[in-house]
């Protein structure tokens, strides 16, 4: 469909077009009333209320040439003849003679940006009295309205083709994220499993080294993986499961990920205190992800100040906080972090993903609780509140950045 064709069916798709033409046959009189589309050669009719047979349907035709819209395309200024007989301008004018009318009124049509579209006209073989105030603030208000509405149509067509794109670009996303990420388990796991019976036998210094570093290796490919499935299954299956326990204690299952960190970070110093007196009903898994998550960040983005970890139970709601020292994180930065694929661009030693935060966020959101950011020259703290017993009271579902 060319541009023409186009412009003539959103006249078309206008509700309000039949009522307009309506109106101004009732209003002036006159029998025969169009919207018109006018290029430099072009006069295409593209809706016609015709009550003196005038013979113009909607798509037809004019040699634009021998008509009036083409002056007032060039000119971009209205024309109202009352009685062509009598007009001075047009009396001897060729266009009335052509087509037969004594009336006529022509208001030009823009868009919103300026441009020319068209016009808005009537005409009749009778005189009538159009250069009135009135008649002509109707015409121009409706002039107005057409362009209007050709205006919301071309952002409504911009705006849905972009979010077509934008979905067919997330779903071919996440689709191969869930493909990527399956592919590449079971080669990973063959490397653990080889890297785990090389340990076991004798061999030198320098080949030991070269195996723990594989070994690391893969548990580092092991946790980017696992983080890309968490993001496809929680976007593809629409959130995160949980396994919830309330009869199992969560405190050995945080001091285990914080043992971890420190084997992997044996320069860095992690004070924790963990006070629970009683289970948490959660997905204690699920738990100790989302503080290895918080935990590797302040590792890998916070100064070399001690970083401290807390967890305990108040008032029914479990609380586990992760609190560093370093540079502030900027308030818009700190809004977008619980994005998915968002990373500090600044810090070109940066890892990862940009998952770690998406999905811990994620999985305070599956217990019904909140993680919270908040930064400035003293400290970075990120603070997850969730109800600590099945019948406590549900903190708010939201992630909360300030």
């Amino acid at each position: 469909m060319d541009d023409l064709k186009k412009d003539v069916a959103a006249i078309a798709r206008i509700d309000v077009v039949p009522t307009i033409l309506e109106v101004v046959c009732r209003t002036t009189g006159m029998g025969f009333a169009t919207i018109a589309r006018v290029t430099e050669d072009r006069w295409i009719a593209c809706a016609v209320r015709d009550e003196i047979q005038f013979g113009l349907a909607a798509g037809g035709e004019l040699k634009v040439k021998t008509t009036i819209c083409y002056e007032v395309r060039s000119n971009e200024q209205a024309v109202i003849i009352d009685e062509v007989r009598t007009d001075e301008n047009f009396c001897g004018h060729p266009t009335p003679k052509t087509y037969g009318f004594q009336s006529y009124i022509s208001m030009p049509i823009f868009r919103k940006n300026g441009t020319f579209f068209g016009t808005l006209c009537a005409l009749d073989p009778q005189p009538a009295k159009l250069s009135t105030p009135q008649t002509i603030g109707l015409f121009r208000l409706f002039a107005d309205l057409i362009g209007f509405h050709l205006e919301a149509q071309e952002r409504l067509a911009a705006s849905e083709a972009a979010l077509l794109n934008e979905r067919q670009t997330a779903e071919f996303r996440e689709q191969f994220i869930a493909v990527l990420g399956h592919d590449l388990r079971n080669p990973l796991s063959s490397i653990d499993a080889g890297t785990k019976l090389l340990s076991k036998a004798q061999m030198g210094e320098k080949e030991q080294g070269v195996v723990d570093l594989i070994g690391k290796s893969v548990r580092r490919m092991s946790g980017l993986i696992e983080n890309v499935l968490d993001f496809a299954r929680g976007r593809l299956g629409g959130g995160f499961t949980l396994n919830r326990t309330f009869d199992e204690p969560l405190s050995p299952v945080l001091e285990q990920v914080v043992e971890e960190l420190r084997v992997s970070w044996p320069n860095r110093q992690i004070n924790v205190d963990i006070d629970l007196s009683r289970p948490i009903n959660c997905d204690s898994p699920r738990i100790a992800q989302l503080l290895s998550n918080l935990l590797a960040n302040a590792l890998s983005h916070g100064s070399d100040a001690p970083i401290s970890v807390i967890a305990s139970e108040q008032h029914e709601i479990f609380e586990l906080s992760v609190t560093n020292r370093g540079e502030p994180i900027p308030s818009a930065t700190m809004e977008r972090l619980f994005q998915p694929f968002f990373r500090l661009t600044a810090d070109k030693n940066r890892q990862g993903l940009g998952l770690g935060l998406y999905i811990a966020s994620e999985i305070a959101k599956a217990h019904g609780g909140s993680l919270v950011g908040t930064s400035d020259s003293a400290k970075t703290c990120f603070v997850l509140r969730i109800p600590a017993r099945q019948n406590a009271p549900h903190a708010r579902p939201n992630i909360v950045v300030k």
